[in-house]
């Protein structure tokens, strides 16, 4: 994730919510792949933590792509990344295989900003930005076979879902299963929303985030993609070890 200059507010929002999601993922390991129970952690509370986690990381990323020297070759190497993080859960088989996750929802998301880029029509103003986020809240069961919210909600036709070929872009086929999901629809549209945001208010917000400073969170947010890689291998190995000296398991 890199910038032409830093901002140290940034860098300290990315490196707790990287924080949170290692903290979640060991609590997801401990309950469905070692049987320990926590009760807390399930329904509804589990999803809003899962939400905080990548829903920060994509506005983050989107609002940073302005700063980026290349959007382009920066989402080759997310979809690089995304692809063989593929290419190793599969092969690994602890879990679900991660297929269209985060990782690749950002590669998608900044290739897409970078060709409306390209095109001068990238979205910028607080009336893109809001009407970016609305429909991506419109969206967010588009994935489930829904659109709109609550009692409100339509059915979308189950054609694009039975086809197979669509899950990467919001609509999962018959057999479909990840580990981690997040298709281009409705999450691109959050990631162009923190874009607009950025390219609206970014002068403002970085001047203000350019005060925050914490240098733990600097330092863990400065390396988003080495922690997000490496995270999951050194908490199943400490858990392995834990559960062969009998204190977790």
């Amino acid at each position: 994730m890199a910038e032409t200059r830093r901002i140290s507010g940034i860098d300290v929002v990315r490196g707790l919510a990287i924080v949170s999601m290692v903290a979640f993922h060991t609590c997801y390991d401990l309950v469905y792949l070692c049987g320990v129970a926590l009760p807390w952690f399930g329904g509804a509370l589990m999803d809003v933590w899962r939400a905080s986690i990548s829903w920060t990381f994509l506005l983050v990323a989107g609002a940073m792509c302005s700063l980026s020297r290349d959007n382009f070759k920066r989402s080759l190497r997310y979809l690089a990344l995304a692809l063989a993080i593929f290419a190793v859960t599969s092969l690994a088989a602890v879990d679900d295989p991660i297929s269209f996750g985060i990782i690749f929802c950002m590669g998608a998301s900044t290739l897409v900003y970078a060709g409306l880029e390209r095109a001068g029509v990238a979205p910028t103003g607080w009336p893109a930005a809001a009407l970016l986020t609305l429909a991506f809240v419109l969206l967010l069961g588009l994935p489930y076979g829904k659109v709109g919210i609550g009692p409100l909600a339509l059915d979308v036709p189950r054609a694009p879902y039975e086809c197979g070929l669509l899950s990467w872009l919001g609509f999962p086929g018959p057999s479909f299963v990840s580990g981690d999901y997040y298709p281009l629809l409705p999450y691109c549209l959050l990631y162009l929303a923190g874009a607009a945001a950025w390219r609206t208010w970014g002068h403002w917000l970085g001047s203000a985030l350019a005060h925050l400073r914490c240098k733990p969170l600097e330092l863990v947010g400065q390396h988003p993609l080495v922690i997000y890689v490496v995270h999951q291998p050194l908490v199943l190995g400490v858990l392995w070890c834990l559960s062969r000296l009998g204190v977790v398991g």
